[in-house]
């Protein structure tokens, strides 16, 4: 009778294993249809212009939601190339290139490669490919958000030392557009990004991604 009992509780925990491994392989599976869908969706597009805002808490600093109003930014991506206004700066992508300009303190610094995630930073420019790579996903919850019906993704970095613990993608099942970024650090800090505003296609010039060097020089911009 034990032996009957114990054997019953064997294929009990076998099953479940099984049971909960197939539950989490389909959700796998469908997250990485739905991230391909938002992937081919955003290629699909010469150009987006986007909207957005950030806000940022942190319990244990005394930063609540609410405290500060969100900062407002906007980028206009093609390609490989971006022009992303944010925090009074500017970050201009040409391909090749980075240019930050500071306006406030009108100093420009030029970098030989583009903005990635070593900091622990998922940057505005970054929104739409970051996901990519070093991620492990499953789909998470679903949210009606301003009528909007927003799945969520939940993303987990597969390098165990990142600075971001995880990072919950909602995505607008109407569109397959990226709709909000919820980013949580190891320092117990968590981002929000939303974009508030998203048009593809516009009618821009290439001088948006193109550095006019003797432009700022006039302005009295420090060129480093």
């Amino acid at each position: 009778m034990k032996k009957t009992y114990k054997m019953n509780k064997i294929w009990l925990f076998v099953i479940t294993l099984l049971v909960n491994t197939a539950a989490f392989s389909q959700q796998k599976d469908e997250a990485r249809i739905l991230l391909d869908a938002v992937s081919t969706t955003m290629k699909s597009y010469n150009n987006m212009a986007l909207d957005f805002s950030t806000s940022l808490t942190n319990e244990e600093a005394g930063i609540y939601e609410g405290d500060e109003l969100p900062t407002e930014g906007s980028i206009t991506l093609q390609g490989e190339k971006y022009n992303l206004n944010y925090l009074g700066n500017t970050f201009m992508f040409d391909g090749l290139k980075l240019y930050v300009i500071n306006h406030d303190e009108k100093e420009i610094m030029i970098n030989d490669q583009d903005l990635d995630e070593d900091d622990g930073v998922i940057y505005p420019s970054k929104l739409l490919t970051f996901y990519k790579e070093g991620y492990k996903y499953k789909m998470g919850i679903i949210k009606s958000i301003k009528g909007r019906k927003i799945q969520f993704v939940d993303l987990t970095p597969i390098n165990t030392d990142s600075e971001i613990v995880k990072v919950n993608l909602g995505i607008d099942l109407k569109t397959n557009h990226i709709y909000k970024l919820i980013q949580f650090g190891d320092n117990g800090t968590k981002t929000i990004l939303t974009i508030n505003q998203f048009k593809s296609n516009q009618n821009i010039s290439n001088e948006l991604f193109q550095f006019d060097q003797n432009s700022y020089e006039k302005l009295g911009y420090l060129i480093d």
